[in-house]
């Protein structure tokens, strides 16, 4: 089953102490596709410019990603992102960011589209997230949002309508704690229940992760790293993973949002031994596994 992705495909550049990535591939969407594919056939819904490589799109092709959902703006530029890790590399500060093409996005899915029942709604405007929440509207999508410190701090009344609307939010420890004004993660995670969210996930980079519902509370350990070069598009790549695993299965119950959440927390260990998505294009199904073994025994007592 197809996992459709709206959000943005860019071209970033990034400094960590290990040195740097000018100009790579980069965008949520990028990273949750590229993510997704080791499960499942994934979609991109996005907008670029004529100056973005064709190597890119080469890319998405290798990784049998459908690109027929991004649009070409020949005569506009891509969305760029540029920013600096330290060596705390929970925090990133932003040097610059360019919207350009992304300024005006504004995503129409075809027929077929609409039928996807596993959508993911990137970090990205909530007006738009919600615009898609209206194009797909039906018992049968199974939606996931994801956001961002700026939307919270400037359009926080339109992301709780999305937060309403969807069947799992995905969010950070900060931005969490932002959002609902609550110190602890628990409380937190459970007035985003209360506001209308069936499922939340609160990442907490190297901690790990919270997933809550109504009736359930897990805590998901971080794999443990002993090698990070850039934790960009971690998060994003979390989310393909995750939705990217549910989308292959016939049936969906408890027990499978566990397993993705673990399979989620694998891909992103992978995702942040390399620059970009460098490392993740390297990997094989086979080493999936052979990690995914390795972190259960790590956790099972």
């Amino acid at each position: 089953m197809k996992l459709l992705i709206i959000g943005s495909v860019a071209m970033d550049s990034v400094k960590t102490p290990f040195g740097k990535n000018p100009n790579a591939l980069g965008g949520s969407a990028s990273y949750a596709a590229v993510s997704a594919s080791y499960f499942t056939s994934a979609k991109i819904i996005s907008v670029i410019g004529g100056d973005f490589p064709a190597r890119h799109i080469k890319i998405f092709k290798n990784k049998h990603i459908d690109t027929s959902g991004i649009e070409v703006l020949k005569n506009k530029r891509t969305f760029k992102w540029s920013g600096e890790y330290g060596w705390d590399m929970n925090s990133v500060n932003t040097i610059s960011t360019h919207l350009n093409v992304l300024a005006d996005f504004n995503p129409m899915l075809s027929g077929d589209d609409k039928k996807c029942r596993f959508i993911f709604l990137a970090n990205n405007d909530p007006d738009i997230q919600l615009d898609v929440i209206k194009q797909v509207s039906s018992s049968n999508n199974f939606i996931a949002a994801d956001t961002i410190e700026y939307w919270i701090k400037n359009k926080k009344k339109k992301l709780l309508r999305v937060l309403k609307q969807t069947d799992i939010f995905i969010i950070n420890e900060k931005e969490a704690r932002l959002l609902t004004s609550e110190a602890n993660l628990i409380k937190a995670a459970k007035r985003i229940i209360a506001w209308g969210a069936k499922k939340v996930i609160i990442k907490k980079g190297e901690h790990g992760l919270l997933y809550m519902t109504k009736n359930r509370l897990f805590l998901c350990p971080a794999y443990p790293q002993e090698t990070v070069y850039d934790p960009t598009g971690a998060g994003d790549t979390f989310a393909g993973a995750f939705l990217g695993y549910l989308a292959s299965l016939k049936r969906v119950n408890e027990r499978a949002y566990i397993k993705a959440l673990i399979y989620g927390t694998i891909m992103a260990s992978y995702n942040v031994e390399g620059f970009g998505l460098d490392k993740l294009l390297k990997i094989d199904k086979s080493l999936i596994q052979k990690r995914y073994r390795e972190f259960t025994r790590s956790v099972r007592f």
